[in-house]
Order: structure tokens, then sequence, then C-alpha cells
């Protein structure tokens, strides 16, 4: 079967490089600062080991939008479109373009798939007729028995699906335990090449090294209030072998790949595979700078010597607060002094870049708390951090405490998220938080000029490598910028609309 995979982005969440040059077709390749759509990448080998033919799509190249893809689709007659978006801050685009699509060529079936369409498959069809399918959980072994039974969707176990007005939920799917047995990614068929950068959505390019992402275990076992992963694969946290991760990495090597980022939800889980993973990078002398997210509290901090040995150049924590009764919380399960004690071994070993993600306008937090918060994350030996607003979404532990005490409602608001301080009385107004974060990053930046002038200096410096100089003073003016709601959190489906264009 010939397959289109779409992977459509939230413009909010990447960054063109240069969006002024002129881009004539979708052969042309762009950069963009921003993560690869490794779930699409991951698939698209599967499908053609399967004998499948695929052609992939990613919504950041101005060349892939819904009026370009319906110009191949009019032209290559796919057998199925299968669309993959990460969470509710996409669904309103990607039901907007499951219609312009299904409007174009009514035959040919849209299934959709991600972290948002496994906690709302039945809703989502309900939602958009447009949409077909809806396939929940793992992607690799559900869409090749899709496109085995495609007219007999009773027998595939992991979707949902529509007959006449019904809409049908078939029995899950397992977690796959084998991870090994699949392909590596196709890195190598999108014309985009995606720039190191920090996490999320700060536009800092960190380099112009040819950089991918990677992904070697699944899962976490944790349960903070806020996160949505444990309960995509039941709190269970699988694992590559050392040797499949080595034999990625020295694939990517040998494409010419020179920064890789893990995007484990938790990599510092295992310490000896990390250890066989380190010294394999180092016998085979991969010149492979690498990053990686994990808790301060991992079995595996010991292995951080090993790690800098092995060109481990950022590792990001998540800190979330300064202050344990907010930790407390936010069921952190780790201590003030765990976060220090993991930074402070993180930069002992060498690791170029410590980053941490830190939480602000948290339920039960005061404005006190949010500037103890910032004094905190002063006093580490943090190289960067972020201080985000708490947020609920579906599928988190939060969401179904807000249901329970009557904040929210399933049927009214499955398909929205919301900034804890706008819903939340046991928060903190937002205008209090934000005047709150604004005070606590005068605070935090006045401390590393005055007492961190070096490590400022050089920060500063490597940002100015790769980006203009009044991109980078409005990177250091953001935090105190008054933020807005989210561009498509309120908008219509009328007003999402993606009128269908000629494409020259």
């Amino acid at each position: 079967m010939k397959v289109f995979l779409v992977y459509v982005r939230d413009e909010d969440f990447y960054h063109l490089l240069n969006p002024e040059e002129t881009i004539h077709s979708k052969e042309d390749r762009i950069k963009v600062m921003g993560f690869p759509p490794l779930g699409i990448e991951t698939l698209a080998p599967v499908l053609r080991e399967a004998g499948h033919e695929v052609t992939m799509y990613d919504t950041c190249h101005p060349f892939m939008k819904p009026e370009h893809i319906v110009q191949d689709m009019e032209e290559q007659r796919p057998d199925v479109i299968a669309l993959s978006f990460l969470s509710t801050t996409s669904y309103r685009l990607l039901k907007a373009m499951a219609r312009t699509l299904k409007a174009s060529s009514p035959h040919i079936p849209i299934i959709v798939g991600g972290t948002f369409a496994t906690f709302n498959s039945v809703n989502i069809l309900k939602d958009c007729s447009a949409i077909d399918f809806v396939g929940v959980g793992e992607g690799e072994e559900l869409l090749i028995d899709f496109l085995e039974n495609i007219d007999n969707p009773a027998a595939v176990k992991g979707i949902a699906w529509r007959a006449g007005e019904e809409v049908i939920k078939n029995p899950p799917r397992p977690i796959i335990k084998d991870l090994d047995q699949f392909p590596y990614p196709d890195r190598q068929t999108l014309p985009i090449d995606y720039l190191e950068s920090l996490p999320l959505d700060i536009p800092a390019v960190l380099s112009m090294d040819k950089f991918c992402t990677m992904q070697t275990s699944r899962g976490c076992p944790y349960k903070c209030i806020y996160c949505d992963i444990p309960s995509l694969a039941g709190g269970k946290w699988r694992c590559r072998s050392a040797e499949h991760v080595l034999g990625e990495m020295q694939q990517l090597h040998d494409q010419g790949y020179r920064s890789v980022y893990l995007t484990d939800d938790h990599f510092l889980l295992k310490h000896r595979r990390i250890q066989a993973i380190c010294e394999g990078i180092i016998e085979r002398k991969l010149e492979l700078k690498w990053g990686c997210e994990g808790r301060v509290d991992s079995v595996a901090l010991n292995q951080f010597p090993i790690m800098g040995k092995a060109n481990c150049n950022f590792l990001a924590f998540g800190v979330e607060a300064g202050t344990q009764k907010i930790l407390d919380r936010l069921k952190k399960d780790q201590t003030l002094e765990q976060i220090e004690h993991a930074v402070k071994e993180a930069k002992k070993h060498g690791i170029t870049t410590a980053h941490g993600f830190f939480l602000v306008g948290s339920p039960g937090e005061t404005e006190k708390d949010i500037l103890q918060s910032f004094k905190f994350a002063a006093r580490l030996k943090l190289d960067t951090f972020g201080f985000n607003r708490l947020c609920v979404y579906r599928g988190t532990p939060l969401w179904n405490e807000y249901l329970s005490r009557g904040i929210l409602d399933d049927e009214r608001d499955w398909d929205k998220w919301f900034r804890c301080s706008e819903i939340d009385p046991t928060v903190l107004p937002g205008e209090v938080v934000h005047r709150a974060r604004k005070k606590g990053y005068i605070l935090l930046f006045a401390y590393r000029i005055f007492f961190r002038p070096i490590e400022t200096y050089k920060l500063v410096r490597n940002f100015s490598r790769y980006m203009k100089f009044r991109d980078v003073i409005r990177l250091i003016l953001s935090p105190f910028r008054k933020i807005d709601h989210h561009t498509t959190q309120n908008m219509t489906d009328d007003e999402l609309e993606v009128p269908v264009k000629m494409v020259s």
C-alpha cells in the first residue's frame, strides 16, 4: 500500500532559522529549530520493511502544508493517510487538516495517532467525521496490522473506528516489550535540517552540527501529577539493549551526525546499561556529542564520570520547584538535597550544559515560594533553565484531581488544556504568577551577572555564534513579556479551516 505519514506541528513549537529565505518546493532544504518528527521517522522504515510505500511530511516545511499534501494526494493517490500529532495544542490544527484532506479525497481513509489521540480516541471520532480511525498506543505493530486488515477493522487490536454512526473501540494492544526488533528510523528522507536548540519552545540555537534525536527507552514509572507519560504504558519502563543503541549511534556517526539528543522520558534509570552504552561510544571512537534527561534521584548518578568521558554534553533535570512543599505537592518524590547533589555531580564530571526545568503556578504555591525557586536555581550550578507555568492536560493525575473537585468536566473540556492559575482557586492568579516570575528572573539574572560572570559571558557568547544579536536580546527579554493564551486555544473550527489552494 501507499501511505502518507504526516506530522502535524503546532507552529508555536518550532522556528525557521531563516524564514526570509525563498523556498520553491518541498525538495528544498530548510533549517528548523525544533525536534525532528521521530514518531513518523520510526514508523516509515517499519512500514517499508513490511512492503509498503511511504512518503513523509513535516508541516514545519513551508511546502508541506495541507494544500501541498492535497496536491500530492491528487497526483499520487495514496491508499491511507496517517496523521501524527503530539498533544491538545495541535489537535485543532490536525482536525482542520483532516477536514481539508477528506474534502479533497473522501475515499482515502485517515487514521490519526499520538499521545493525545491515545487518551481521546472515542472523543476524536465523535468530534471529527473526517477522521476514520484512531490508533491507541504504540504504532509499529498496530499500523502494519491495520493496513493488513483495513477492510476488517474489528480484527485490529488498539484502534477505535466508526461503524456507521457507532464509534467502536477495540481491545487494547499489549505494550511492545522487544524494542530491538525494529529497524532504525529514517532520518534521510525529509529535506529538513533540525538544529540543536534548547528544549521545548525556547528559540536558542546551541550548535550548527548535524543534529537528530534518538529514543533508547520508553515510559516512566514515576507519578508526577502534571505528566501523562506513565498512563500511556501503565507505568512500565522498557529499554533497547546497549548493543542496539550503539548500532544506531554508529549509523548516525557514519551519516555525519555529530549531535544527538536522547528523548527518553528517563534515561538515567539503569546504570549498567548506561555504562555499556558509554563504553561502546568510547571504544568505537564515535564523534557524537549527546544529551539526555533524567531524575535527580536516579541510581545512575554514579555514571556521570563515564558519561562525561563519552561526550555527554547536555543533561536536563526536572527540578520543578525550589521548596520541598511544592515538590511534595507535585509528587516528585525527590528532595532539594538530591537536586543540588545531582547538578553538582554533573558539572563536576564534565557535563558542559546542565539544564533545569522549573514550574511556577502550582497548587498551594505562594509568591514567596516562587521567588524561592528562583533563588534555589541561582544557587545551583545550572547553565540554562526554563520557568514555565504549570498547565493541566487530560491523562494526567492533576486532570483527574480537577475532575473530582468539579473544576473540569470531561465531556466539555476533553480537547482543551488550562493554566492552573486560570481555573484552580488554590493557585495564585495569573497576574500574580507573572509578576513573581518577572521578579524572580531579575534576581536570577542579577545573581548570574555578579556572581557567575564568566559562565554567563560564555553562555551568551555561545548563543551569539549561531543567532543574530537581536535574537539573543529577544531571548533574554522574553521572560519579561506577558504570556498570552496559546494562539489556537480558543479559536473556532471555522477560524482554523485551511483553504485548499493551487500549488504552482
